[in-house]
């Protein structure tokens, strides 16, 4: 089975070249590694890193907080190219953070501001698999240093790496090794009301 990489970001705001570039780079790697590229749809980092898995030829599927592709374009002023795929939530920007991460076997973070923080605070929380592009701009840098402050058990894995390939690399490696459940949060729910202890976060030292 195709494995889905989920690519999260600033979708506006102060984005320079080098960022989008950085995050060109992570679209192309994942398509050489023969995966899917998982975004919300939305124009800046993420809409970046599609094109960059386009060029390579690659599978991209695009998670659309909106009812059709006309409130796509008009509403959220979002594309609707070059993906493959583009599934129509009808759920908004907030709840679209849900379905990005469900879809996703995990997540890769690269610059952004609240809305990425929203959806790595769905991530963790769900246990994913994260990975973290350091010196891509934005609030991604802190995210260690947030799951640091919370000291939440969730079982999440957190790699970071200031490389696009090598990150993507790394997680694809890991999550292969060792896959993550796609919800760690449905897990917990199916068992009984005081299930046994998870393991506690564990971080990945940086790589680059």
């Amino acid at each position: 089975m195709n494995i889905q990489i989920g690519v999260m970001g600033s979708a506006g705001g102060d984005i320079s070249e080098a960022e989008l570039t950085l995050a060109a780079r992570m679209g192309r790697r994942i398509a050489e590694r023969k995966c899917t590229i998982v975004t919300g749809a939305c124009p800046g980092l993420p809409h970046a890193a599609v094109l960059g898995a386009h060029e390579a030829n690659g599978i991209s599927l695009g998670v659309s907080p909106a009812l059709s592709p006309e409130e796509h374009v008009n509403v959220y002023g979002s594309p609707l190219q070059p993906y493959t795929t583009m599934v129509f939530t009808g759920s908004g920007l907030m709840g679209r953070e849900t379905h990005n991460i469900h879809s996703s076997d995990f997540v890769l973070f690269v610059g952004g501001r609240s809305g990425t923080l929203g959806e790595f605070c769905i991530a963790y929380d769900e246990g994913k698999l994260i990975g973290i592009l350091l010196n891509s701009g934005g609030i991604s840098n802190e995210f260690l240093k947030i799951a640091d402050l919370v000291r939440k058990d969730t079982g999440s894995i957190m790699i970071s790496d200031d490389s696009p390939e090598t990150l993507v690399d790394r997680c694809l490696d890991r999550y292969r090794s060792e896959p993550i459940p796609s919800s760690q949060a449905f897990d917990r729910a199916t068992k009984s009301v005081m299930p046994p202890p998870r393991p506690r976060l564990r971080i990945v030292e940086s790589g680059g």
